[in-house]
């Protein structure tokens, strides 16, 4: 019974101590997540015009194989880090947005 007591305390605590998130946090934190997708988006290009230009020349056919999966491997990952912060910019404004119609109970 005291462990509950002590449990239910350490939870009051833990919740009252932590700040609550309001429509400046998600702003910031949209505009952050949108300068980075802006930032990944040209590096992503140019990581993409960098491995069509330099194309793998190798006498192997294996050898090209693997560099040609490694650098298709490369330029989908950054694409999809890209469009990963562009959706999470997307999503934290749409949150913002939501904030102002929520009403504080």
């Amino acid at each position: 019974m005291i462990e509950n007591n002590k449990k239910n305390n350490n939870n009051e605590n833990i919740k009252n101590n932590i700040p609550e998130k309001g429509p400046l946090n998600f702003l910031v934190g949209s505009l952050t997540s949108f300068s980075l997708f802006i930032f990944f988006y040209f590096l992503s290009n140019k990581i993409a015009i960098y491995f069509s230009i330099h194309k793998p020349s190798n006498t192997s056919e294996i050898v090209q194989s693997i560099s040609s999966s490694i650098n298709t491997l490369i330029i989908g990952l950054s694409f999809l880090l890209t469009f990963s912060f562009a959706f999470i910019g997307f999503g934290l404004f749409i949150v913002f947005i939501r904030s102002f119609f929520l009403k504080k109970s």
